[in-house]
């Protein structure tokens, strides 16, 4: 038990001090265009390093996470919403784990 408050007291303290720190750190607007763009992008890129490596482990075989995949990378390509690209590709992984 006092391991794992040990694990959360550190987890808060990190997750404080991430939040903290560019507040503290960068009093006036950050006006460099090249810097704020690499900031605009990390939240996507940190999300995507890693959901897409799950993606590949989340069910039983290969073949049915990359069937969903596959779905979830054309109805996001038709600009459908958040939701629906999640069931979709939900229900194609699981019609193919339901074949093989």
């Amino acid at each position: 038990m006092q391991k794992y408050l040990i694990y959360i007291l550190i987890m808060a303290l990190v997750t404080y001090l991430i939040r903290m720190l560019p507040i503290t750190l960068f009093q006036k607007e950050i006006t460099n265009k090249y810097f704020r763009s690499f900031l605009y992008y990390v939240p996507y890129a940190v999300l995507g390093s890693m959901t897409f490596p799950a993606i590949f482990t989340a069910t039983s075989n290969i073949a049915s996470s990359l069937f969903g995949t596959i779905m979830a990378l054309i109805l996001a390509y038709k600009e459908k919403s958040l939701i629906t690209v999640a069931v979709f590709a939900c229900i194609a992984a699981y019609i193919i784990e339901l074949f093989i």
